[in-house]
């Protein structure tokens, strides 16, 4: 909950300004104080009476109105958080290049609080290079991005650039808070890391999973309070985290008896594993040696489908999340595995994507509902990521219809 939180909310000049009165509303009525700085140009959109009405707080705008001061080092130390919603394309770049034209950027630069904003802007905005490499710098700043969401926009188009809904970033700010932990009591069941299905005594086919994504996943579950299994591949990254018992496992088959021994009493299974799709049909039992040959012929076989093999008879009410990891097709291979594994949710990787994929300390992803309808993450650490899809997953629990929202 957010009662007592101090919430600083600053309005840029966006159409979407209208959604701040009904952003005030929902953060006051959770047992917010708030304060609102708007910019002169979101003052065209909204009027500072109507907020400062909802917010029962004077609204500031102006750094001084000939008789006073509003103190921004005061403003920017006050609050347990500062959310700019909505967040112009204008105002992104002011922020990300240090200017301070106006009071909410100098109230900006002078917070000691964790930063969160909204963008709001048409899709040729949101997509613009310049706009890309501000966010980027914003992020590197520690800042948290809320995504955007598909619509249609003020230019009349239908696209990406919408600001999330003010219900959806009352449960961001929930999380961020972390005062209540949204699966307390639930058990979550985690995948993660590759296998390995051996050829002989020395040799095995695999692939390059770390376990990085899976592991932050797990880490991200028991940090909302849900008692998590993380069924591990071989990798030589651990977890320590408290409320995460690991199994270690290495071929597919130990994969699926492993998760199939937690899945039906699992509340959340988010299957991120690099399973094998195929092993070689005989292992030899002593280490094959180079023949005088030109080479060496093996017979594979497929492994049984872990995903599919659970999915087919799932628990009613037990959210289940895959990943579809893709070099060419992504969107319409992941949407086909969403249908096909009967998920809640896939998490669609691309090996296209720089600094996303295997190894990374960083991932890029888009989450597909069960609907089909997709959120784009921008490229974050693998734990922010993590907290994003945690997030997704508590929407998802909360009401069988809600959209993803991160």
């Amino acid at each position: 909950m957010l009662q007592g939180k101090k919430i600083l909310l600053g309005v840029s000049g966006s159409i979407a300004a209208y959604k701040a009165a009904t952003l005030v509303r929902l953060l006051v009525k959770e047992g917010a104080d708030v304060k609102v700085i708007m910019t002169q140009a979101a003052c065209d959109f909204i009027t500072p009476l109507t907020l400062a009405t909802l917010s029962k707080n004077e609204v500031s705008v102006t750094i001084s109105d000939n008789q006073s001061w509003n103190n921004h080092v005061i403003l920017g130390r006050w609050a347990d958080v500062m959310l700019i919603a909505p967040a112009s394309a204008n105002t992104i770049a002011k922020m990300a290049n240090g200017f301070c034209d106006n009071l909410l950027l100098a109230v900006y630069l002078s917070a000691t609080c964790p930063v969160l904003f909204a963008p709001a802007m048409d899709e040729d905005m949101w997509h613009h290079t310049a706009t890309r490499h501000n966010i980027e710098k914003l992020l590197s700043y520690g800042h948290q991005q809320l995504p955007v969401e598909k619509g249609e926009l003020a230019s009349g188009l239908f696209g990406e650039g919408r600001m999330a809904e003010p219900a959806d970033i009352v449960t961001y700010l929930d999380t961020h808070f972390g005062d209540k932990k949204p699966l307390a009591g639930k058990k979550a069941l985690v995948t993660a890391g590759p296998t390995q299905e051996p050829l002989d005594p020395v040799r095995y086919i695999s692939n390059h999973s770390s376990g990085k994504m899976g592991i932050a996943i797990a880490e991200a579950l028991a940090a909302a309070g849900a008692e998590v299994t993380l069924v591990l591949g071989p990798t030589w990254l651990s977890t320590t985290a408290q409320g995460v018992k690991t199994l270690k496992v290495v071929t597919a088959a130990e994969m699926l008896s492993n998760s199939e021994a937690h899945f039906y009493t699992s509340d959340v299974v988010v299957m991120a594993a690099a399973v094998a799709d195929y092993r070689p049909k005989s292992v030899a039992d002593k280490k094959i040696k180079k023949g005088e040959g030109d080479g060496l012929t093996l017979e594979l076989e497929k492994t049984q489908d872990v995903l599919r093999t659970l999915g087919t008879n799932r628990p009613a009410g037990q959210v289940l999340v895959g990943f579809s990891l893709e070099t060419n097709n992504e969107k319409e291979y992941a949407l086909k595995k969403l249908r096909e594994k009967n998920l809640d949710m896939i998490v669609m990787n691309s090996l296209n994507d720089q600094g996303a994929g295997f190894n990374y300390d960083t991932n890029k992803v888009t989450l597909f509902d069960r609907n089909g309808i997709a959120t784009d993450l921008p490229l974050k650490s693998k734990q922010e990521v993590a907290k994003d899809i945690v997030i997704a997953i508590t929407g998802i629990m909360q009401n069988s219809n809600t959209r993803i929202v991160v």
